[in-house]
């Protein structure tokens, strides 16, 4: 969406990120369409970009892994936080025990270390969310467009992507399925004419892949010498990569108070995917980045430690 571009410029990386660009977002509920459009800014039209998230991760990942005073690793395991006197003073890696002032979790929304925190809160509503890609066929029209079809019980949502692709992804409720996921996921397209005729003549290349659920909370998005950072603080919507937004976002508001910390020459961790490993920027001086292999989760450690007070990395949201 447009405020996860502005933060992607801000960080010098939304030309390598690319995407298909989109002019808003429309509703389809039956017969009616409800189109939302950017706003104009500054006499340009405000774009969000569609983009594969396994590229987003690649090119943030590899962009801080080339920062000077950065070293990146992969495949690192993140056991648990290390405690002492009632504080969070590093973490457990690969068996290991690895220390820091600050530990931020940004390990998205099903953070582990959330879970291992005990700041889990249980969500009440148990949404499952699923995705597939498709290639458009040579004669369908690029639409710059996410196309929201609205369904009972489910949603569905359509997000055009470089080279010709598309993305389809599916919210719903285990009470929808009236027998395999995939062939629920069938109907639905079925049922929704234009939808339909897109999708004519295209191919499916990736394999339908769901998860649940969709909705987590945090009981707080911070704890003594711990924080959590975007979706690990709490989630309500996957499909808008505002998780991901925020994240950046938030570190951007972070970073003038690690900046001006009397520990700012002290390492400080990150639990993260590889998308956020971009936070140990030139900022921060010397610095680890880990790509991690459990699950998904990435490490990263750089010379800028946690302010006596800073602004939360997260909030506690309501859950659906």
């Amino acid at each position: 969406m447009p405020a996860g571009v502005a933060v992607l410029n801000r960080l010098g990386v939304a030309e390598a990120v690319g995407g298909a660009p989109f002019y808003g977002v429309r509703y389809h509920v039956r017969n009616r369409i409800a189109e939302g459009r950017f706003p104009v800014t500054a006499g340009l039209p405000v774009l969000g970009y569609g983009q594969r998230r396994k590229h987003l991760d690649q090119v943030l990942f590899r962009t801080a892994a080339g920062v000077p005073g950065v070293t990146a690793y992969t495949e690192a395991r993140v056991n648990a936080p290390l405690w002492e006197h009632g504080r969070v003073v590093g973490l457990l890696v690969n068996g290991e025990p690895h220390r820091a002032p600050l530990t931020v979790a940004a390990d998205g929304a099903h953070s582990r270390l959330r879970h291992l925190m005990g700041l889990n809160v249980p969500a009440r509503r148990k949404r499952l969310g699923m995705r597939a890609h498709f290639r458009l066929a040579p004669e369908q029209d690029y639409l710059p467009w996410v196309d929201v079809f609205l369904g009972p019980g489910h949603e569905l949502y359509v997000t055009p992507l470089p080279d010709g692709e598309l993305l389809v992804a599916a919210l719903t409720d285990g009470r929808q399925f009236d027998g395999p996921v995939g062939r629920s996921f069938e109907r639905w397209i079925s049922a929704k004419p234009e939808l339909s005729r897109r999708l004519e003549g295209a191919e499916q290349i990736t394999p339908l892949l769901g998860t649940s659920p969709v909705t987590e909370c945090a009981q707080t998005g911070v704890a003594p010498g711990f924080a959590l950072l975007g979706d690990a603080a709490g989630s309500l919507d996957p499909t808008t990569g505002g998780g991901m937004a925020q994240a950046l976002m938030y570190w951007l508001q972070v970073l003038p108070f690690l900046q001006i910390s009397a520990l700012a020459t002290k390492p400080m961790f990150f639990v993260i995917r590889a998308r956020f490993a971009i936070f140990c920027s030139g900022r921060c001086g010397s610095a680890v980045a880990i790509r991690g292999s459990h699950p998904q989760k990435r490490v990263a450690t750089s010379s800028t430690s946690s302010p006596t007070r800073a602004p939360a990395a997260g909030c506690r949201r309501r859950c659906r």
